[in-house]
């Protein structure tokens, strides 16, 4: 069996989700946390295998501490190069808190159509009401 489409679309849903998960984990920590560490956390949490790529997650930190997400310090390391330590910011937690909304709205439409537990009567009466836009 060909699993190429799977691939790209979890590809494509990693893309849009990457930053929303690096902020939260971001959130939950009482430490600055650099990226190998990061990544180790998100593995832990998926039972030893991240689904996102490791390389994925550097552009986006950079990308959120451009956006004042985050802030970063480099700190020397004796058993290898640098490290940057990431950091949220309260501009961070505040779009954190906005991003967590309109996931938990995109995922319940999705699984009004996903859910076998949905039925077609129960979609027109969410239409009806004005809930999918």
């Amino acid at each position: 069996m060909d699993d190429s489409n799977g691939r790209k679309f979890q590809k494509e849903l990693n893309g849009g989700l990457v930053g929303l998960v690096l902020l939260a984990v971001l959130a939950e920590s009482e430490e600055d946390l650099y990226g190998y560490e990061i990544a180790k956390r998100l593995a832990h949490a998926n039972d030893g295998t991240s689904i996102f790529k490791e390389g994925t997650i550097y552009p986006v930190l950079r990308a959120l501490s451009a956006g004042n997400l985050l802030t970063s310090r480099i700190v020397p390391s004796y058993s290898g190069p640098p490290r940057r330590y990431y950091r949220i910011t309260e501009q961070g937690r505040s779009v954190l808190a906005e991003w967590k909304l309109i996931w938990r709205g995109t995922r319940d439409f999705v699984d009004r159509f996903t859910e076998p537990s949905l039925s077609s009567d129960g979609l027109m009466a969410s239409v009806s009401q004005g809930e999918i836009k």
